[in-house]
């Protein structure tokens, strides 16, 4: 993809690409060894915000909080909060707003590292989960990721996200709703639903691949051309990476159910309970994603092949014909002193004549053995 304004266009600050999807991407300032793929970053960190909302007694306030005094002011107030940093422009300062909420050191380094593997664990105090959300730029080809590290504690609901574009309108308008009941609202019923609003952005990712996919495959039956294999292989990498982040899911969501984390209720319980079953579906619509990619390939080798046996057999039916009409010219081509057919007066004539009789002959046996095919493969010894 060429590296134009309007390309540029295509993407936020914040965005991470997989690889290939930009000519000379910006590697990350810290890269931790167990990422599992190789992320990259475009355009720049994303500016920083936070907002917070605070759930009193009747009422649920939505505040930008600017520094420090006005964070702390807001957790001396011993309210529930959700509270949303956005954008990683400016990691001094999110780490001192981290640093008034009472966490455990171990919780704040997995907080502030970007990018990281997907994980859903618990300690005695917090439940903590890191998330991928996928979309593409421009095609399949084209894989977006941008990282969620959300954090349950038993008075706060911490997200954070590098994309600032991204809101959580959905679950603040139900918020709104709530508004007049906010003892109905728990933050482990919040926490499952925001961890479930980001596993849903996997499934258009998914069906985009796979309708691309069933295009290429088209393709590669009709075009066979290395393009169409190379644009394979670039879905191939990165359904692996989006792959690489789910799966750890998958496991750790059944590790957390059996844990009795006394932050997470039985609605919550359930709602994690459904989000590892759709993990498992999500998977599942990865793996039919691994065979149509395998299909294709087998359809694009199984096309080449198709081409190149059309090939040969032009070759063989040039090359059968006009082997014994190079014979007999080569018989009377050889002027030896005793040829009494050089002698002959027509002789030049009937030549040509039997030539082209047995050119025609070869040609109508051949043509009733079904070697004539068009582009379709359908023999005109048949007819359509």
């Amino acid at each position: 993809m060429a590296d134009s304004p309007s390309d540029q266009s295509l993407f936020k600050p914040g965005d991470r690409l997989a690889p290939d999807s930009i000519p000379e991407p910006l590697p990350l300032l810290e890269r931790p060894g167990d990422l599992p793929a190789h992320l990259f970053l475009h355009g720049g960190k994303a500016p920083f915000s936070c907002k917070v909302l605070q759930f009193n007694d009747e009422v649920v306030s939505c505040i930008q909080v600017h520094n420090c005094e006005e964070l702390e002011l807001l957790i001396s107030s011993q309210a529930l909060m959700w509270l949303q940093f956005r954008g990683l422009g400016n990691m001094d300062l999110l780490h001192q707003y981290l640093s008034l909420l009472s966490l455990e050191p171990s919780v704040i380094d997995i907080l502030l590292t970007f990018p990281q593997k997907s994980r859903i664990t618990s300690t005695n105090n917090s439940v903590l989960a890191v998330l991928h959300e996928f979309s593409h730029a421009t095609d399949p080809t084209h894989l977006i990721s941008t990282q969620y590290n959300l954090v349950l504690t038993n008075r706060m609901l911490i997200t954070i996200q590098e994309n600032p574009q991204r809101t959580f309108s959905d679950l603040e308008a139900w918020l709104n709703f709530k508004r007049n009941n906010v003892k109905a609202i728990d933050l482990d019923n919040l926490f499952h639903f925001v961890i479930d609003d980001i596993l849903d952005s996997h499934l258009p990712m998914l069906e985009a691949m796979s309708v691309f996919l069933d295009d290429l495959e088209e393709r590669a039956l009709l075009k066979p051309k290395p393009s169409v294999l190379n644009r394979a292989y670039q879905v191939r990498f990165n359904h692996r990476v989006a792959r690489r982040q789910l799966w750890p899911l998958r496991n750790e969501l059944i590790i957390l159910l059996r844990q009795s984390q006394r932050l997470l209720g039985p609605v919550a319980r359930e709602g994690l309970h459904d989000m590892a079953e759709h993990v498992n579906t999500l998977l599942e619509i990865g793996d039919s994603i691994r065979l149509q990619l395998n299909s294709i390939n087998d359809a694009y080798m199984a096309s080449t092949g198709n081409v190149m046996n059309q090939i040969i057999k032009t070759l063989t039916i040039v090359s059968t014909i006009f082997a014994p009409l190079t014979f007999i010219a080569g018989i009377y081509g050889m002027n030896f002193e005793n040829m009494p057919e050089l002698k002959w007066k027509y002789g030049y004539m009937y030549s040509l004549i039997l030539m082209t009789l047995i050119a025609l002959f070869q040609a109508y046996f051949l043509w009733k053995r079904g070697w004539f095919q068009d582009l379709s493969g359908r023999s005109r010894k048949f007819g359509p």
